[in-house]
Order: structure tokens, then sequence, then C-alpha cells
């Protein structure tokens, strides 16, 4: 039997922190499919195919790694891939209450799968998609927060001219 792991996100754009919680699922699961969440309340930077191009550049040393997307429930494409496992990174106790309500609802909606918590490493605490798209957008620095493969993309789209 094969344990897959689903890791979702916005990854708007993808971070070095997001990076660490795939590189590190991807030693503990088989098969890890990193999840786009398409979500109609937020306006992204990249469009979700943009998002999925990024993410397989920066993994594409991950051989047990894929990137889908998913508009719709995550307890559904969960259950329909037979993964065992949703798998959340934690950077502060402010991400625990939120992601703990998600974790027990997506429990309620299919019970064959269970989260499991990474926490971020140190360097990562502080570090989210809207702090490098709000550092970018200044011009700020942004090189020690985004996989160096994509840094150009990122700039391009996010810099104010």
């Amino acid at each position: 039997m094969r344990r897959i792991a689903v890791c979702p996100g916005s990854f708007d754009p993808v971070t070095l922190g997001h990076l660490d919680i795939i590189q590190r699922a991807s030693k503990l699961f088989d098969k890890v499919i990193v999840l786009i969440s398409v979500n109609a309340a937020k306006t992204p930077s990249f469009s979700a195919t943009e998002r999925m191009l990024m993410i397989q550049s920066v993994t594409e040393n991950l051989d047990n790694v894929v990137i889908d997307i998913l508009d719709g429930l995550l307890a559904d494409y969960v259950r329909d891939v037979g993964a065992i496992a949703i798998v959340k990174g934690l950077r502060a106790v402010s991400d625990f209450e939120y992601e703990f309500q998600m974790a027990l609802a997506n429990k309620k909606l299919y019970a064959g799968a269970e989260t499991v918590f990474l926490t971020t490493s140190a360097e990562n605490m502080y570090l989210s998609s809207s702090v490098v798209k709000q550092i970018a957008s200044f011009g700020g620095d942004i090189s020690h927060f985004v996989p160096a493969e994509i840094l150009t993309d990122i700039q391009d789209r996010l810099v104010k001219e």
C-alpha cells in the first residue's frame, strides 16, 4: 500500500517555507500531492497554472512529488486520490487555531485521512506568501524568501514600476 499525502495551500507564490514542508513531507510519504487550492474569495497574484509551474520547477528533484489544482472540497479530493494524510505547515500558535478547525472539519467530511502538522523551521517562522508579496511590491529583496529558480518570475509580477 502506498502512503499518499496531500499538501494543500494557495502557494501564491511558493516560498522557501512551503518548499521546506514539501521536502520534509516527501521523506515521510511514498507520494506527496502538492495541491493548489483555488479560492474564489481571493484574488491571487499568479494563476493556478502559473503557481503549478513554479512549484514543478522547484520540486523537480523530488521524484515522489506531483502538483495538482483543486477547485472544490479538500476532503473529497483526498478521498478520491486515496490519500491517508493532509500535511499542513504551522508557523505559530496563531496558525494552529485555524488549521485545527479545518482538520476537524476535514475529518468529519472524510474519516479516512489524518491531518499531520509539521512545524516550520525556525528560519521560516515569519515567512508567508503575503509577506513576500508586500516586500516585493516595494522593491525589497525577496531572494532570502523564495527559491532562486522562480525569483525573477515573482519579481517581474510583483515589483511596482
